[in-house]
């Protein structure tokens, strides 16, 4: 369930971290200092290779205007509450539950990147909807909302990493040489006498809209970390495998969970012909899975655990799925941000409670529950890159631009992919979490 931020969770002012306890002391900079420099920015993406084709791969000098790098974060807070109060209801704002806290107490809605685009559906009189995620969160808003709203994302740079690992024409490629090893025209792939595909697509929500729209033009679908499993079960009914992207390890958990044996879920590697594999490899595959993943959860270890574990006896430990298997088997549990959050509700007073996902809800929760030891598997703070780029100064900006009626920032997906892209999301609205 999508939570209104006013009655969310406890506040606690950012991060507060001494370099020695963080990844990159560029990490106690505003966003500004680095967006001019092409990559993602200090944090858990920051040694990530930027393809070309990326929203972080050109500098945007300049983007933020040297007022609001300059006022202070008071001045910010009131800017922003003013703007907000002056837009009222032809306005709403949406925050992951990884951004910093300064963004989170200034949204209406706080939850994960699917949960928010239909928190938005529920505000059809909003002319605005600001989006306080990252790039793809803005797209998925964007196609599923009304023609007359727009979607601005308050920092362009915030892409994603994990969903730059899969391009359209990396992906559009590797479908014709699968298709090609099936004996499918990739096309207009037709299924077999017993009515079943060779091979269907499967993208995560963390994905471009193209990717989406790619989904929707082969007959696949979008998922998200909560209905993985719903979805593998509705392509399995149609096809005998899955080419499943951009991550490879919320594919491989949910598909050994479902009991599909990991030697049956190859990796596909865009840069290497037939993705490194051989022809029996691909004949024999239940599930190909994409060369990507995500730098804040490949971050978590099973020596993590095990430290936590000796550190606090009796400790429970709950990690996401787009964690590495092993770390994923050596938990308690695992699950989405909102099974996460679901999880840490359900406990006692006096719990130990590690968890392994991105530092911000993790930090939230410890807040929420201070009646519980909650504290994140990592030691080292190492937040999520491109959400770290959305700072109360972007905010203030682009809510006080909105007043003046000018739109910045806006994210608009071209109609045709747009069109394709809703209909492999309106299947995944259709695939109920188990």
């Amino acid at each position: 369930m999508v939570l209104p931020a006013a009655d969310s969770l406890s506040v606690t002012r950012g991060l507060s971290i001494a370099p020695s306890q963080s990844c990159n002391s560029q990490l106690a900079e505003a966003p500004w200092e680095f967006d001019a420099a092409p990559g993602y920015g200090p944090g858990s993406s920051q040694a990530d290779p930027v393809p070309a084709h990326t929203v972080n791969a050109e500098a945007r000098p300049g983007q933020l205007p040297e007022l609001y790098r300059r006022l202070p974060e008071e001045e910010l807070a009131e800017r922003i509450r003013a703007a907000k109060a002056h837009l009222g209801e032809r306005l709403v704002t949406l925050g992951h539950f990884y951004q910093r806290d300064e963004i989170v107490e200034h949204t209406d809605f706080v939850g994960d990147s699917f949960q928010l685009a239909k928190a938005a559906l529920t505000k059809p009189e909003a002319e605005h909807i600001v989006f306080c995620g990252v790039h793809f969160m803005a797209e998925t808003a964007d196609i599923l909302s009304s023609n007359s709203q727009k979607v601005i994302l308050p920092n362009l740079a915030a892409g994603c990493s994990m969903a730059d690992m899969a391009d359209e024409d990396s992906v559009e490629t590797a479908w014709e040489e699968i298709c090609e090893a099936y004996g499918a025209d990739p096309e207009n792939v037709a299924p077999d006498e017993g009515g079943m595909l060779p091979i269907l697509p499967v993208t995560y929500m963390n994905s471009s809209a193209a990717l989406k729209a790619f989904c929707g033009r082969h007959g696949g679908i979008v998922c998200t970390s909560s209905n993985a499993e719903t979805v593998l079960e509705w392509a399995f009914e149609r096809a005998h495998r899955v080419l499943f992207f951009p991550d490879q390890h919320l594919g491989r958990n949910t598909g050994r969970a479902m009991g599909v044996p990991t030697e049956r879920m190859p990796m596909w590697n865009p840069r290497r012909p037939l993705g490194g594999n051989t022809h029996a490899e691909l004949q024999d595959a239940e599930v190909l899975l994409w060369h990507g993943f995500c730098s804040v959860h490949r971050r978590f270890t099973v020596a993590q655990i095990e430290k936590a574990r000796a550190d606090y006896p009796g400790a429970k430990v709950i990690v996401h799925p787009e964690c590495p298997m092993p770390v994923v088997d050596a938990a308690d549990a695992a699950g989405s941000t909102e099974a996460i959050r679901h999880y840490v509700a359900a406990s006692s007073p006096g719990d130990v409670i590690a968890i392994g996902t991105e530092i911000n809800l993790v930090s939230r929760l410890a807040a929420e529950y201070p009646d519980r030891t909650i504290f994140c598997l990592d030691p080292v703070v190492c937040p999520c890159s491109t959400m770290y780029r959305i700072h109360p100064g972007y905010l203030a900006w682009v809510l006080e631009e909105l007043c003046e009626g000018r739109t910045v920032n806006q994210i608009s997906v071209p109609g045709p992919v747009a069109a394709d892209a809703k209909i492999a999301l309106d299947r995944m609205l259709a695939a109920q979490p188990k």
